[in-house]
């Protein structure tokens, strides 16, 4: 058996790049947009520990629409949140700016309690 000793250069030689074809292109569909919602933005603490949240509720569409929704508030307030029972949470009392960017997004808010 003889041993040979490969440089990863003489194989590189062999190949033929002439007839190769291009990858074939994979197009995405568009990103849906969320239609236009009808949100309601409430204050609360209650069984939180006396941590303050503001709730947007009133959501209606797919869940993934949904959660993309509250990545893009908590991003915009720069603070921590989850989406549970359909309801977007986000920490603190951000009512005013959340209003502002939903609004700036094409949905209708209305502000709930205090």
């Amino acid at each position: 058996m003889e041993n040979k000793k490969l440089n990863s250069f003489e194989a590189l030689r062999k190949i033929q790049f002439d007839n190769l074809a291009p990858d074939p292109v994979n197009y995405q569909e568009p990103e849906k947009k969320p239609e236009k919602q009808y949100l309601e933005a409430h204050f609360s603490n209650k069984a939180r520990a006396g941590k303050t949240v503001t709730l947007i509720k009133g959501f209606k569409g797919d869940g993934a629409l949904l959660k993309a929704l509250a990545k893009e508030l908590k991003k915009h307030v720069g603070t921590g949140g989850t989406v549970k029972n359909g309801d977007i949470i986000i920490q603190g009392n951000y009512r005013d700016a959340l209003m502002e960017k939903l609004r700036a997004m094409g949905h209708e808010v209305k502000r709930v309690g205090g």
